[in-house]
């Protein structure tokens, strides 16, 4: 459950934006328009308006339903985290739903037409698109036509910094789902055009470079106010970018990808006391500023009552309850009867290991069927209910207060020890062990989970990131860097469509362009195998 000042000015930054371009809808009294010139004139505008851009993480329109930002589809499933989720987890050995709609995900038999490639796609520029208007009007030229001095143009520049990072962040997921993609920045004039496709390569180095502009200019790590980006945040992207510049880019970077991990890693993060903690609705209190043990570097917000979506964690905690379970027990009102898991995640738990959280009584291990809820065990990871063991704050039990997190230190503790093993220099291997063991201790609540040194192997790696940070949103990018994703190397149930499990066409480690952005841009082209 969280109080932030962020989360207060949630609606208000919507209401700033709706100004901007739907007065009519909203029945403003009186009616005018409020343009970009006159909206950053006041600099107490700047502040919701940046609320709107964290906010498109979260949100979906001006309200939980019935106001969308986008439409063309279900509002609910197009929340930004929803449908990042649905690419990078669906498409696994993590994560399966009864739904027949988010089948061709699961099977890995999507394509340019799947609406849920498409909803990310168009998610993702949106963001992109707030972050282009903020960072537009508020270049050094129109903070100084706009008459924002002093500690305000301090303040201004901090905000220019952190959706640089936002944007920076969007790329990156675009980099990494489809690859070859449009491409627009503030220097773009406002209207309509058709952008030009950037390559993957070129979206690395923007992205690379974005993130590298930002970094002097970011808050310090753990400084910042509540689940706003600081350097850590960008730390992180860049070690991820850096860990999959081989898929990205065909270079080796694992000495890049040490020497930022460990920038995180000795930024004073710590880890929490206990795993099941951080997805409870109050697990705020492991990223705030200032708050000892601090785990989570950087999350989305959601809160029963102001940042109410039907994506995110709702989705997450609904969709993986059922009739068998007592929904109250995880602080909600009913379930969803739909996420599951496969045997194969099953398979990787010890009955000892903490992070075993799932759902066994009314449940077959195997699935026979992706449609029948009953086949395959849920994951109860996450829960409405605070760490004192209340319910979240919505009264009716529907939105739940737990934020989501995207980036932890637990991840930076794996991405060096994956990244030392790949041969990255500056890394020290004993160290590398101490931090997977660290993890380790925190599962099983003593020292009888600890690996050796000669047990710490690139296959130990990647099962340990399927017990720590499994629907978390990381998985689809983890297999691929491993090469299993696609590959016959390794089957999960229903992988290809089939109840065994096959390998599938390479070319399916990128997402198709959208059928629809093709037919709109004439300067785009598909990824290959569409």
């Amino acid at each position: 459950m969280t109080t932030n000042i962020l989360k207060k000015m949630v609606l208000a930054g919507v209401i700033a934006f709706a100004v901007t371009s739907c007065t009519d809808d909203l029945e403003l009294t009186p009616k005018y328009e409020v343009t970009s010139a006159s909206l950053y004139k006041d600099f107490a505008n700047y502040k919701p308006v940046l609320a709107k851009v964290y906010g498109g993480y979260s949100l979906t329109g001006l309200k939980s339903d019935g106001a969308p930002d986008l439409s063309g589809f279900d509002e609910g499933k197009s929340n930004y985290i929803r449908a990042f989720w649905t690419l990078q987890e669906l498409s696994t050995d993590e994560a399966v739903i009864a739904w027949s709609d988010v089948f061709p995900v699961h099977n890995m038999n999507w394509n340019s037409g799947t609406e849920a490639v498409r909803m990310m796609y168009d998610r993702i520029f949106y963001q992109v698109a707030l972050c282009n208007e903020f960072l537009r009007n508020t270049t050094d030229a129109q903070l100084a036509e706009n008459g924002i001095t002093g500690n305000n143009l301090e303040e201004a520049k901090k905000y220019r910094a952190e959706v640089r990072f936002l944007r920076a962040m969007s790329y990156w997921h675009a980099l990494d789902l489809y690859g070859n993609v449009p491409f627009v920045t503030e220097a773009d004039q406002v209207g309509f055009f058709n952008p030009t496709q950037i390559s993957r390569p070129e979206l690395f180095n923007f992205v690379e470079s974005e993130l590298k502009a930002v970094e002097a200019e970011l808050v310090a790590p753990r400084q910042n106010e509540y689940a706003r980006a600081d350097k850590a945040a960008a730390w992180m992207v860049l070690a991820k970018l850096y860990l999959n510049a081989q898929v990205y880019v065909g270079q080796d970077r694992n000495t890049d990808a040490v020497t930022y991990s460990k920038k995180v890693i000795d930024a004073g993060f710590s880890l929490a006391p206990q795993y099941k903690n951080l997805f409870q609705a109050d697990n705020d209190r492991f990223a705030r500023q200032g708050a000892s043990p601090q785990e989570i570097i950087l999350p989305v917000v959601f809160d029963g009552n102001r940042t109410r979506s039907y994506g995110g964690t709702t989705f997450l905690i609904h969709g993986s309850l059922g009739p068998e379970h007592n929904a109250a027990d995880y602080g909600m009102n009913g379930g969803w009867g739909g996420l599951r898991t496969t045997p194969e995640i099953i398979d990787l738990f010890s009955t000892a290991d903490s992070r075993a959280i799932y759902h066994t009584a009314g449940h077959t291990k195997e699935i026979e069927s992706i449609s029948n809820f009953a086949n395959g065990y849920p994951l109860n990871k996450y829960t409405n209910v605070t760490s004192d063991g209340k319910p979240g704050s919505d009264p009716g039990l529907n939105f739940p207060d737990t934020d989501y997190p995207l980036f932890r230190l637990a991840d930076a503790y794996l991405m060096y020890a994956e990244a030392v093993l790949r041969d990255g220099a500056g890394g020290d291997r004993a160290m590398a062990l101490g931090y997977v063991n660290q993890l380790r201790e925190r599962a099983f609540g003593n020292v009888n989970g600890n690996i050796t040194d000669a047990q710490l192997t690139l296959d130990f790696i990647l099962a340990e990131r399927a017990r720590e940070l499994h629907w978390e949103g990381h998985r689809r990018t983890d297999l691929i860097r491993f090469g299993r994703f696609t590959s016959a190397s390794y089957l999960w149930a229903w992988k290809g469509g089939v109840e065994a499990g096959r390998g599938v066409a390479d070319y399916r480690r990128l997402y198709p362009i959208p059928a629809s952005d093709l037919a709109a841009n004439p300067n785009l082209k598909q990824n290959p195998g569409y």
